[in-house]
């Protein structure tokens, strides 16, 4: 089951943009149930349901319903991620993406063990869009409004000190999965571009030339310092996920051979077979069932937006035969999957 979590950075930073709006630190803190010890480190790991509730918590008692958009008008990435510490030394647009694609975890971490790239190019119709590929700004629109105001914002307050930046529009649109909110002025405020709502993609579209843009050269050896920094903590991170999770993460790769079992990922854990079973009972779960409900939610994936056939999806998640395929996805679902993938074509 996976443990989505978020950097102690932006729940301290959102505590205290919505105390100095009009709430109250203690009810804030008890709606969302974070303890303060946990906030003064703000590379410290925080549950994102607990994230989500503060935001919520704060939206009510300011009677702010844009209160997270805000937030990240107000509050710059530096100042609550190593990731926005990071991004200060890109070199160019492109620099930048890889580099958000490899310690993104930092910030938002999905737990879902998935391997796709955090952050991808889309060009359409001549157009550059630099979309979050995250299922989790999906789900939840406070975080992507928050998100791309920050990233905006910041943007263009480093267009305005560099002279080879300032003649680019940025961005030149954008595009959100959720429906336009209460609130699209303070969208149209802030953003001031063409914005298109319940879209395929929550995206930024940008110049061709911005991509390759010279950004200036910081510090070497405080990009070395932090570079370090980043490598330790996505070592922590990974260190400290469930058994479950971790198993799941090993199972994605060779998921489509139909011949993921359970020695095959105790051997990569490093754990004997009984090891890991009395691991994995400790947190509720088996090896079967683990393997199980990630076989259930990649076939959903794949029939739900990847236009892949049924018989393809049956290999993917490692069935040999359709048959026993479409079987278990009638005993997970009640449905047959041919009846999902004709809904979505």
């Amino acid at each position: 089951m996976a443990r989505p979590t978020i950097a102690a950075g932006y729940p301290r930073g959102f505590l205290e943009f919505a105390v100095s709006r009009g709430a109250n630190r203690q009810t804030l803190i008890e709606r969302s149930q974070i303890r303060p010890d946990d906030l003064e480190n703000q590379d410290n790991r925080i549950p994102l349901p607990s994230y989500l509730a503060l935001l919520e918590a704060g939206i009510e008692l300011c009677n702010e319903p844009a209160l997270s958009l805000l937030f990240g008008e107000a509050v710059r990435l530096p100042d609550i991620s190593i990731v926005g510490l990071i991004g200060q030394s890109f070199g160019n647009a492109e620099d930048g993406r890889r580099q958000m694609n490899r310690y993104f975890r930092l910030a938002v971490d999905a737990d879902d063990g998935g391997t796709a790239d955090s952050v991808e190019l889309v060009r359409d119709h001549g157009d550059v869009w630099i979309g979050a590929t995250s299922a989790l700004y999906v789900d939840h629109p406070l975080l992507t409004e928050a998100a791309f105001a920050r990233s905006v914002c910041g943007a263009r307050a480093m267009q305005a000190s560099m002279p080879g930046f300032a003649h680019l529009r940025f961005p030149k649109a954008m595009r959100f999965t959720h429906k336009e909110p209460s609130y699209r002025a303070e969208y149209d405020r802030i953003f001031a571009v063409p914005l298109f709502f319940e879209t395929n993609m929550n995206a930024l579209c940008v110049d061709e030339s911005f991509l390759n843009l010279k950004l200036p050269r910081t510090n070497p050896y405080l990009s070395e310092v932090l570079s370090a920094r980043a490598e330790a903590l996505l070592q922590d991170l990974d260190s400290s996920k469930s058994v479950s999770s971790r198993v799941e993460s090993l199972l994605i790769p060779v998921l489509h051979t139909g011949e993921a079992n359970v020695d095959m990922i105790a051997e990569k854990l490093a754990l004997s077979r009984q090891t890991l079973f009395r691991r994995l009972k400790a947190e509720g779960v088996t090896f079967k069932t683990v393997l199980d409900e990630l076989r259930h939610r990649m076939a959903l994936h794949y029939l739900n937006g990847k236009h892949v056939s049924v018989n393809e999806t049956a290999y993917l998640v490692g069935f040999s035969e359709p048959a026993a395929f479409s079987r278990a996805f009638k005993r997970w679902t009640g449905s047959s999957p041919r009846t999902v993938r004709v809904k979505h074509e």
